[in-house]
């Protein structure tokens, strides 16, 4: 389209890549997407969009390849959202996640300067950089204590973003985004696991979900919302940093009970701690276990942010709640799990 803008994303193929990609298709962008070569084309969350988009191959820890990528599409707003982003994960591979989610970021940054420098820049920070929380709720002048490998890997990429903005007056903003979560969210995610999980109880193909820190408390929304606080952070006259919450927060039992209700089944809760176990009350089948394995290392209690710098600059709010948040995670879920089912049947 000519005399739109040109926008690179990176991780475009992911949960927020994929709603964000929308959005800026919705606004008349031309938008390029960085993914990685696989033997198989796996296209992710976009497959839907593969036609009104350009793919472009390149890797965050290859400069060489993302300065190609910037050279291609001559991007006026780069979105940075590739990462290495299970929290998990990063303590089995934290030097590869210190390489995506650290130097990839400086990767990007320096591809920027040396081809457009004038690019607008947005980094996805994250709410696990305040780790062991310093203040309830979180801000952007909260002290930093993440607890984690990749708290650590995106809190380096959040500070050199800062410093090229200062150093070589870049617009490059982060936004340090809490929980979010949708029907894109990949399996592995907790949230997602619930939901996937109380749909297959729901269909009898699953007795129980096992979980890990019931009491932990995070402030959840939607990826759709958060996309649209990525892009307005790019409109502004001055680059800055943004926290985008809800100011809400829910436990992961919360989560549960809450997830289980849409599909119209009641948990009770037996035991303590460790040796607790969720109930379906009308059958008196156990269907949520907790296991020490899914405990992390080090405990990231609760995460609170308060959004009132980005609701008052921005003018950015969500729109989504926490009951239809999860309840569109769960119908979705149903749905998959229902032509899963009938799939099987046809199959034999």
């Amino acid at each position: 389209m000519k005399n739109a803008k040109n926008a690179l994303i990176t991780g475009i193929t992911g949960q927020d890549g994929s709603y964000l990609a929308e959005l800026l298709l919705e606004k008349g962008y031309n938008v390029y997407g960085i993914w990685r070569r696989k033997a198989t084309a796996d296209y992710g969350n976009i497959a839907h969009l593969k036609d009104k988009i350009t793919l472009i191959y390149a890797d965050m820890t290859d400069p060489v390849s993302l300065i190609s990528a910037m050279k291609i599409s001559q991007a006026d707003e780069v979105y940075n959202l590739a990462a290495q982003s299970f929290v998990a994960t990063s303590w089995d591979t934290p030097l590869g996640t210190a390489e995506i989610d650290a130097l990839g970021v400086t990767n990007m940054l320096e591809a920027i300067r040396l081809v457009k420098p004038e690019a607008r820049f947005y980094q996805a920070s994250t709410s696990e950089m305040f780790g062991l929380v310093q203040e309830i709720p979180q801000t952007e002048t909260t002290p930093l204590y993440p607890r984690s490998p990749y708290g650590v890997a995106k809190l380096y990429g959040h500070w050199i973003t800062k410093n090229y903005r200062e150093s070589y007056n870049m617009f490059a903003c982060s936004g340090i985004l809490f929980n979010h979560e949708s029907e894109r969210r990949g399996i592995e995610f907790v949230t997602r696991k619930i939901t996937n999980a109380v749909a297959r109880i729901k269909f009898g193909v699953q007795d129980y979900v096992e979980l890990g820190n019931m009491d932990s408390k995070r402030d959840w929304g939607h990826s759709k919302d958060y996309v649209r606080a990525m892009w307005l952070m790019l409109q502004q006259d001055k680059p800055d940093d943004y926290v985008i919450a809800t100011n809400e927060t829910r436990t992961v039992r919360e989560f549960v009970e809450t997830a289980f209700s849409h599909a119209g089944i009641e948990v009770q809760w037996q035991g303590e701690d460790v040796d607790e176990i969720g109930i379906d009350k009308a059958t008196g089948k156990t269907i949520v276990k907790i296991n020490k394995k899914f405990f992390r290392p080090a405990e990231v209690d609760i995460l609170l942010g308060n959004p009132a710098k980005a609701e008052k600059i921005l003018g950015w709010k969500r729109e989504i709640s926490f009951s239809e948040l999860v309840e569109r995670m769960v119908k979705n879920d149903m749905e998959l799990v229902s032509k899963e089912i009938k799939a099987k049947e046809i199959t034999g």
